[in-house]
């Protein structure tokens, strides 16, 4: 069973590299070097994707159980 502080943990996980994603696509539009977008593309979204399918995951299968 998975308990309330385990599915907040997961989100705040999941928050966390959203966040990071966006500072290092943030900092990728301020650097303009032809290497900066491999950063902005692979890093950066990487970090988003990650973070927004652990986000969703976190949702869908949240595995808690009923209440009776």
């Amino acid at each position: 069973m998975l308990s309330v502080n385990q599915l907040e943990k997961r989100r705040q996980v999941a928050g966390i590299l959203i966040v990071l994603g966006l500072v290092i696509e943030a900092l990728c539009l301020i650097w303009a070097t032809p290497i900066a977008f491999v950063i902005f593309v692979a890093i950066g979204g990487l970090l988003m994707f990650i973070g927004i399918v652990l986000f969703l995951y976190s949702l869908v299968f949240n595995l808690e159980a009923p209440e009776r």
